[in-house]
């Protein structure tokens, strides 16, 4: 198997954390937060997707094709891997969320090696006790198997990824960059500290 990898961005929630506007496109020093995660991503990928179902246009001006869920009605990050897996050239996929703009530079790797070693459907990262369900890198060839869990009325992450064969990846000497910005508070709390976790 070619081990290229398609990458995705999930930024196709509603942000109701926030006050339901599209976290992706909230300002972090100076630049929408969804800029900080393709900076970080797209070096660790051989193509670059970005899951969106509103403000199209606004994603589209990264530079990178945007794929809307093909499940209605905003049905989570499984819809947004659903929809990456469906338009994915490569038969790997490795997904990030636009709300953590401090991802690892070597998460990709990492993932990948698990992956490999365990022979695994899926690689997912951990920090510690904590599962990131949502920082994976699994096989395109899970597609009729995530199709069928949606059919079903499946939404919930973490029970899909225990019906397949899956090896958590310990992050634990990176912790901060699975930092996650779900509400205002957090968006000025990291915009008025520039030192606690770096950017690029």
């Amino acid at each position: 198997m070619s081990d290229k990898i398609t990458g995705v961005i999930l930024a196709g929630g509603l942000g109701r954390r926030m006050g339901g506007i599209d976290k992706g496109l909230q300002e972090l020093r100076g630049q929408p937060m969804v800029h900080w995660v393709v900076e970080r991503l797209t070096p660790q990928v051989d193509e670059l997707l970005i899951n969106a179902n509103q403000n199209a246009e606004r994603y589209a001006a990264f530079g990178h094709p945007v794929v809307p869920d093909q499940i209605p009605d905003f049905a989570g990050p499984l819809a947004g891997l659903h929809a990456a897996l469906s338009a994915a050239t490569h038969p790997l996929v490795a997904t990030a969320p636009c709300d953590s703009p401090f991802l690892p530079a070597d998460l990709v790797s990492r993932l990948l090696a698990a992956l490999t070693a365990a022979h695994a459907d899926l690689a997912v990262a951990r920090t510690f006790e904590q599962p990131h369900p949502v920082f994976c890198l699994c096989k395109r060839e899970v597609l009729p198997h995530l199709t069928e869990f949606l059919a079903g009325g499946g939404r919930k992450i973490d029970r899909w990824y225990s019906t397949l064969n899956i090896v958590e990846v310990a992050f634990d000497d990176e912790a901060a960059a699975f930092e996650n910005i779900n509400t205002r508070e957090e968006l000025s709390r990291f915009d008025q500290a520039p030192g606690s976790v770096p950017l690029p």
